[in-house]
């Protein structure tokens, strides 16, 4: 999974959160009005080429959505990080050890599903 820099990071919570396509100039006047158009068409060509993004052709302009849910995205980075990991239980070891007792119950309650 590729890694997401300060702007595309900043786009994909925007698209996520709204839960609708948006054009290149929704996502400007919703993030900064400032940005170029340019430069976030440029963002949010890089994100479906990272797959991340879909945009509709059939409409003018081009509007962008998700192309898969944040959690989707969490548990894949998730999934990369532990992959990398030398010793998988030991992340995983410590990663619960700083949890909150209600994140703990959440997590013994998943399992036990």
């Amino acid at each position: 999974m590729a890694s997401l820099g300060d702007l595309e990071r900043s786009v994909m919570t925007l698209l996520w959160d709204s839960g609708q396509k948006l054009s290149a100039n929704d996502v400007r006047d919703e993030l900064d009005e400032s940005l170029a158009v340019t430069t976030v068409l440029t963002v949010l060509s890089r994100l479906e080429k990272k797959g991340m993004v879909t945009r509709d052709r059939g409409s003018r302009p081009h509007r962008y959505a998700a192309s898969a849910l944040r959690e989707d995205h969490t548990v894949e980075m998730l999934n990369e990080v532990l992959g990398n990991a030398g010793d998988r239980e030991a992340v995983l070891a410590r990663f619960i050890g700083s949890v909150s007792e209600e994140e703990a119950a959440t997590l013994r309650r998943i399992l036990s599903e």
